[in-house]
């Protein structure tokens, strides 16, 4: 009836007077409707704030600093030590024994960090930041599960990464990701709430409000572009969002080999040189012409041709050694990715790269 009061209590007010002191405001009041019982109620809420406040002060001066958890990985790479990485493919039903001996195996030959990809070409597989807690926890090796921006939204990413960062997770690969195949696109359907660079933008607000020990977050780069100037920008919005390093798709060519050098010059961040052993002349035909990001030297091709397996394993083996020596002194670290599940041959080029 035209009659301005207050339905909340003195002690509500109180409280919410207390919240807008702690936000900064300097003059507190009430407006039309309270009564001296509302501002005498403030007054006490806000002196047992202050006390409260100085004991809280003292409490904290006493205790010891939070110890923050940093990976072994991350430290190698901040004091400028090379690192190995190595993705592999998480199954595609629920038998994950070849997958953790694979992980067991790479551990053991000096792996600092296994990568998960995030159901790579937009199929599902088992879910690559289950995967990372599970070797966490079981097997003590760093992990950087890739994270898509294909499928979920807002709240699910949030939800994802409290999750991991309560699992001792402190290190993800952010990536846009591969667009669902059109024929299962009626039945599939993408999110895509966010790019690469606006996901590593949320991730960074997120460590500065809400994780008191955040993530380290890391991007692909495709050296193998045809307008490598438009992936270096992008790159470089990158880094702006928080970005720190970047793994690389595989040099398999020259052109790859000086646009990573190129990158090397103008990206602040840390570089992780993209590997992936050729295992045939068909598995070479076949990453040229139908693998987006990768491209095969023809010579190298041509050098697969006639070869038996056991032959084009070793060929692999060797040009994969010869490419990591190269990129040595350029990169931070090298990414090998596992082809076929062969981690063996991982280990075997491991053992043979100059150290």
């Amino acid at each position: 009836n035209n009659r301005t009061y207050f339905e909340s209590s003195p002690d509500y007010f109180a409280f919410k007077m207390r919240d807008m002191a702690e936000c900064g405001a300097l003059i507190l009041g009430g407006c039309c409707g309270t009564t001296p019982d509302y501002i005498r109620r403030t007054i006490e809420v806000l002196s047992e704030s202050i006390s409260s406040d100085i004991k809280e002060e003292e409490n904290d001066s006493n205790s010891s600093e939070i110890i923050r958890y940093v990976p072994q990985f991350n430290r190698k790479l901040s004091e400028g030590k090379k690192v190995i990485a190595v993705e592999l493919d998480p199954p595609e039903n629920a038998d994950i024994s070849k997958f953790m001996k694979n992980a067991g195996m790479l551990k053991n030959a000096g792996v600092d960090i296994i990568t998960i990809a995030d159901c790579p070409i937009a199929r599902a597989r088992v879910d690559s930041s289950l995967l990372a807690c599970k070797l966490k926890r079981e097997l003590n090796i760093d992990v950087i599960p890739h994270l898509t921006c294909r499928d979920r939204n807002i709240n699910a990413t949030k939800a994802l990464l409290l999750g991991l960062n309560i699992e001792n997770i402190r290190n993800v690969l952010i990536v846009t990701g591969d667009p669902i195949p059109s024929a299962q696109r009626d039945e599939v359907k993408s999110v895509f709430n966010f790019n690469s660079r606006m996901l590593a933008k949320y991730v960074r607000t997120l460590n500065e409000s809400t994780f008191p020990d955040g993530f380290h977050t890391f991007g692909a780069l495709n050296i193998n572009a045809k307008n490598f100037d438009v992936q270096l920008k992008m790159a470089k919005e990158k880094e702006l969002n928080g970005m720190e390093g970047f793994l690389t798709q595989p040099v398999l060519t020259e052109k790859g080999f000086e646009n990573l050098k190129k990158a090397k010059q103008e990206l602040n961040g840390k570089i992780l040189a993209g590997i992936i052993p050729v295992m045939s002349y068909r598995n070479a035909c076949f990453m040229e012409s139908e693998i987006s990001g990768i491209n095969v030297e023809d010579t190298i091709i041509e050098m697969f041709k006639g070869l038996s397996k056991e032959e084009s394993v070793e060929l692999g083996i060797k040009i994969s050694v010869e490419i990591a020596n190269k990129v040595k002194d350029i990169a931070d670290g090298y990414y090998f990715m596992t082809p076929f599940s062969r981690a063996d041959v991982i280990c075997d080029i491991i053992n043979k790269i100059e150290k």
